[in-house]
């Protein structure tokens, strides 16, 4: 199966007209949907038109710097990873180089003001390292944990009440330990739970995606990769399409690879995949990714040579994008739409 592809072409958007965001901002009525994306460059939750792409957090004030809904002071973000937006704002905080556990925050839907922790850093079962996040029609919530602790310790996935109390551990027995560190979360077609996972080895290859039954219970490895050139690397942010095919961020095995999205069967064959870039040119990479307005594949990417990131709007048929939202993006990692469903990330359901 040939699994190349032509090189992604890139177009900018039209010109985005200059919009009138007085009164406007905080309300999420006043746009057909609005774009929430995690920034880890300088610990935000930034909002974009779901349209157009308008960055809408711009207050034309230096001295609050950086412009953002939720800005790095309030509720301490100091790496804020999976997002789910269900009226108000919920944010995996990872606590990135403390000690202590990460948590679950919650933010006003409407003005971005914190409103508390779900499951606050000091609770016992708070999880230590939180990447993506999910949350049923049940309102439990689903939270990769991708290290019990500091160093190599094995991950889980946890679950949590409506009142932020935990349910339950989600471990899968016979999977190996060491290669049991969960980084994203989504429910299936299926109603299964499939989890991305990968180990901590120093080469980073390899990876794998597993699922659970709704109650927990462990099914099966669904994709097993030994990792390399042209295969699955270090998986995390996966999404089903409407066309019910699985998507995966994938990292590159070494310099002469590339980062991409892998596109998986309902069986977990590979089918096809999007390099991000091409062999020589500036690299990207991307944490996690979303369906969005059109069917259209919304990616966050990194550049790191340059400390920047956008995120961008692609095409899947056609495998082109364009840049639908960059300044004053630094590394966005998690997003959601105001629309998008908590359980199976699904654009307006």
């Amino acid at each position: 199966m040939n699994t190349r592809n032509p090189k992604p072409q890139c177009r900018r958007p039209r010109p985005l007209a200059t919009l009138a965001l007085a009164g406007l901002l905080g309300t999420q009525g006043a746009f057909a949907d609005i774009l929430y994306v995690g920034d880890s460059g300088d610990n935000t939750v930034k909002r974009f038109d779901a349209g157009t792409g308008a960055f809408l957090d711009a207050d034309n004030d230096d001295t609050n710097n950086p412009d953002a809904f939720v800005r790095s002071g309030s509720g301490g973000l100091d790496g804020p990873r999976g997002l789910l937006f269900d009226g108000h704002l919920l944010v995996a905080n990872q606590n990135v180089g403390d000690k202590i556990p990460g948590e679950i925050l919650r933010f006003d839907g409407q003005t971005g003001t914190l409103l508390g922790a779900l499951v606050p850093s000091s609770d016992k079962s708070a999880p230590f390292a939180p990447r993506g996040i999910v949350r049923t029609a049940a309102r439990v919530l689903y939270v990769a944990n991708l290290t019990t602790a500091n160093g190599t310790s094995q991950g889980d996935v946890r679950t949590y009440d409506a009142n932020g109390k935990l349910i339950d551990r989600l471990d899968a027995a016979g999977f190996p330990n060491n290669d049991y560190h969960p980084r994203a979360v989504v429910q299936g077609p299926d109603n299964l739970l499939y989890v991305t996972v990968r180990d901590l080895k120093k080469d980073g290859l390899g990876g794998h995606v597993l699922r659970f039954t709704p109650e927990g219970k462990f099914v099966d490895v669904f994709i097993a990769d030994e990792g390399g050139i042209d295969r699955l690397n270090r998986p995390e942010g996966l999404v089903f399409g409407p066309d019910g095919r699985l998507y995966v961020t994938s990292f590159r095995a070494s310099p002469d690879d590339t980062d991409s999205i892998r596109i998986y069967d309902d069986g977990g064959a590979l089918l096809d995949k999007i390099d991000l870039y091409q062999t020589g040119e500036t690299r990207v990479f991307s944490q996690a990714l979303l369906f969005g307005p059109e069917g259209r594949l919304f990616v966050p990417v990194i550049n790191p040579a340059e400390a920047t990131g956008a995120v961008r709007r692609y095409d899947v048929a056609a495998k082109t994008f364009e840049v639908f939202a960059d300044t004053p993006l630094r590394e966005p990692w998690y997003l959601t739409f105001g629309t998008t469903n908590p359980a199976t990330l699904a654009y307006g359901q």
